[in-house]
This record gives C-alpha cells, structure tokens and sequence, in this order.
C-alpha cells in the first residue's frame, strides 16, 4: 500500500513488547508472598512509574511508614484494605476498588489487610515531577462501582484516570495518567488511544488475548510494556481481541524525563533531596506518627 493510500483517519498504532511473567518473591517481614510486575529501577523505560508490587497479604500488612515525591496508586483484587494516614485520610477499599494518595513533601501512613482477612493488591509508585514533590499529601478513594464505564460491544473499560473513548475518569492527578480496568468478552475487540508521548503497560488479570498489530498474545499474570511510538505528537491507539474471556489493567503516562533518585519510601531528584527527607521524617516534620487506633469498620 502506497502512502497515498494509507487511511488519514486510521491512528498509529502501538504494540506490546517485553512480555513476562512477574516473579514471586515469597514471604518477608510484611507480606506472605509479593511479585514487582515493574521492577523499580527502570526509570526512563517505565517514567513516570517507578515501580508496579503485586502483594498478598493478611495478619501483617504495612504498618505506619513515611512517603515523599512520589503518589501511589493501589488497586485491590481481593479482600478489603484498610488505609489511615496522619493528614486524616481513612478508607476501606474492596475488589476492584482503587485509593489514589498524594505523598506531596510528607505523609505518613499505614495498609492493612481488614480484619486480618487476606488481601490481594496492586501498588503503583508513580512519580511527582520537580516543581511538585513537595505539594500538600492529599487522599482519594476510588470506588470501582462508581467510575465512570465505556461500553462497547463485548467489552467495558471502567475508567479511574484519564480517558477512554468520550469517558473520563475522576481521579484528580499531577501527571497526566490513563488508568483503565478493561474487561473483553471472547472474540470481541477493544481499543484505546493515547498520547503519542505516553510510556505504558498492561497487566493481564484474567484470560487472554491478543494485541496490537502484531497480535502479541497476553496471558493472566503476564505485563508488557507499550512499544515506543514514532510519532512525537497526536494520538495512537492500542488494540485487543480476546481470545478467552479477558481482563486487564492499562496504564499510560506522559514521561517526565527528569533525574530520580530513589531511597527507601522517598523519591526525589537529587542525593541532598533524599538526606533532607530523611532529616524531616526524624524531626517531626512530616507530623506525628498516629496512635494505632482499631479499626472502626
């Protein structure tokens, strides 16, 4: 086909590329089983994620412990987790609920599996830029039966960030994220556009299916990041067609391309930036670490 016959209206399309399968990494101090599905390190392959956890958990949890530079985005896949911090944050999120926390310049919080029933959950660090790491910590609950859903034949995309077809999704952010949970019924096609810009990945929770124009296929409990686009501008799409019934995560974000230096919960742009976060933490500067009040649900 000639590039004079080339569809103006049909988009760029994005493929899926280094697929895997998350690695368990067994028990520790907090959890009895944890995979990163995004290792933390990749900076500019993942930017503005830092790191995706995949954790299972029950009598421990995460007790009271500080962040700064940085938002998380949790996702619960079964169970109920309990959120508190000291800025008065306080939620319960279920299934297929998400909770959306702003570190900003300190926060101090805990997550613990409710009632000691064992949990499932997805943590999501995603990245503040520069001029925004030391903003106000802020909370959002994200309750998956009220989010906003695209509806197309054989497929609904609930959508928490971002946008999905004419759908936008509450989540009130700093950088410029798509998070969408994407169910496909067997045989049947969904699509997503995104920014040309946008790094990505997808996180197969149930079934399979096949992707983009090379019909990569994934597989539940495999990731794959979004290929790199060659377009700088406009819009590209994703595609996928389910071969079994299929469920999936989707996130894209506009990349940041900005030094991170990682220690511990604080993420910031310089060593001297990380030093000063722990100096504050130690002062009392992110506010007092809460008394353990029992859970009033």
């Amino acid at each position: 086909m000639s590039l004079q016959d080339r569809d103006p209206a049909r988009k760029p399309q994005r493929s899926l590329t280094s697929i895997r399968t998350p690695q368990r990494l067994g028990a520790d101090g907090q959890v009895e089983d944890k995979a990163l599905v995004l290792p933390p390190g990749g900076w500019a392959l993942f930017d503005p994620f830092l790191m995706l956890a995949e954790d299972w958990f029950s009598t421990v949890g995460f007790d009271w412990h500080p962040h700064r530079g940085i938002e998380t985005v949790t996702f619960v896949l079964e169970g109920e987790v309990e959120h508190r911090d000291n800025r008065g944050g306080h939620g319960v999120i279920g299934p297929g609920d998400a909770q959306w926390m702003t570190a900003g310049g300190g926060i101090i919080h805990s997550e613990k599996a409710l009632g000691g029933r064992p949990v499932h959950s997805l943590q999501l660090w995603l990245n503040l830029p520069a001029a925004e790491k030391m903003i106000p910590a802020a909370y959002q609950d994200l309750a998956g039966a009220q989010m906003p859903v695209r509806r197309g034949p054989g497929f609904e995309a609930r959508v928490f960030s971002g946008r999905s077809g004419e759908v936008t999704g509450p989540a009130r952010n700093h950088v410029p994220v798509t998070m969408v949970e994407v169910t496909v019924e067997a045989g049947a096609r969904f699509v997503q556009e995104f920014p040309a810009g946008d790094n990505g990945f997808v996180y197969a929770l149930a079934g399979e299916g096949r992707f983009g124009p090379g019909e990569q296929v994934l597989r539940a409990g495999q990731v794959a990041q979004l290929s790199a686009s060659e377009e700088r501008d406009g819009v590209t799409e994703l595609a996928a067609t389910a071969h079994q019934p299929l469920r999936f995560l989707l996130f894209s974000g506009r990349p940041l391309r900005e030094p991170v230096v990682s220690y511990g919960p604080f993420v910031m742009n310089t060593r001297e930036q990380i030093v000063q976060a722990f100096q504050d933490f130690q002062a009392g500067r992110f506010g007092p670490v809460p008394e353990r009040a029992p859970s009033v649900y």
